[in-house]
């Protein structure tokens, strides 16, 4: 399961002395402070440092220690758990599912799916249990969108995470076979055999769907190339019966620790420079776009058909 991020909270038990509860509430309504659950507060800048599924995850754990022992903690309260990135936006509410005639109501921090737990694959989680990574990847796909429930899946089961897959899309099948019929088996399946365990991240997943939506051909997933100046490039997407390399890329990774080490951005972008310069010389084609132009489609397509790619479908009349 994936470790709480560490980030300084403030939490009303704690503030024993009125003055400073009275405080932290003129920090909140200053801006300078940030609720996340309730009576717990966190540095706004702290907060909005943090990744999406990182701010879920702690108010997960918040929300967890108010819950009556034995929470069923499900859907994106899971995915937050195991650490199941996802396209979009996450919810305030930390989500529980609880038998069908139990008849709890949802409110405030926490939202209750009367689902039913018979067949219900869960691990414990403290006081708590929580839905397994397959069991967390089915329940998504049943209840999102196609291209969220792909993305979900594909991060269930990346080949790529430190420690390798969560799980696999035989066992996501399985449970779904397993079960007894429910809403949105339909789309789960459908989304099952879309999923990728190559694709590294969601922005990668919304691509790879779009592009096959738009009507250019089916992509390979992380592509090795050995360059002539012996360095190991890997393409987020591959056509290869055009010979064509697409490249994702978000503008934080230029400043991340992880990606800059000791650099400054400057020199980070010359050395990418050289390294699509290589690439180039070895491809008919290349292409290059941030991750947040998967959101348009049309400028997607407009670019691949800009740069050589071939579609079976007409340019998309307007965004979408």
């Amino acid at each position: 399961m994936t470790p709480s991020p560490d980030i300084r909270l403030a939490r009303r038990r704690d503030l024993l002395a009125a003055p400073d509860y009275r405080r932290v509430r003129r920090h909140v309504r200053e801006g300078t402070w940030q609720r996340i659950a309730p009576g717990v507060f966190a540095h706004r800048a702290d907060w909005l440092a943090l990744k999406p599924l990182e701010r879920h995850r702690l108010r997960v754990e918040e929300v967890a220690h108010r819950l009556e022992p034995g929470a069923v903690l499900s859907h994106f309260a899971a995915a937050a758990i195991h650490g199941i990135d996802l396209l979009g936006a996450w919810p305030d509410a930390v989500e529980v599912t609880i038998e069908r005639a139990t008849g709890g109501r949802s409110g405030g921090a926490v939202a209750r799916r009367a689902l039913g737990l018979a067949g219900v694959e869960r691990v414990p989680f403290g006081t708590h249990e929580v839905t397994t990574p397959a069991q967390t990847a089915l329940d998504l796909a049943r209840a999102l969108p196609f291209v969220r429930a792909v993305s979900a899946i594909d991060q269930a089961i990346w080949t790529g995470r430190p420690g390798g897959p969560l799980t696999t899309k035989a066992e996501i099948l399985a449970l779904l076979d397993g079960d007894a019929p429910r809403r949105g088996d339909a789309r789960a399946r459908r989304a099952i055999e879309a999923a990728e365990p190559l694709a590294a991240n969601a922005r990668e997943t919304q691509m790879r769907l779009l592009v096959i939506s738009l009507g250019f051909p089916r992509p390979r997933l992380q592509e090795r190339r050995v360059l002539r100046s012996g360095r190991v490039a890997y393409g987020d997407l591959y056509f290869p019966d055009q010979d064509h390399w697409v490249e994702i890329d978000g503008r934080g990774k230029y400043l991340s620790p992880e990606y800059a080490s000791d650099r400054d951005p400057s020199e980070i972008v010359i050395d990418e420079k050289n390294r699509e310069n290589e690439i180039r010389r070895e491809v008919r084609g290349f292409t290059r776009f941030e991750a947040t132009d998967a959101d348009d489609s049309r400028y997607v397509y407009d670019v691949l058909a800009a740069d050589g790619m071939r579609s079976t479908k007409p340019r998309p009349a307007r965004r979408r």
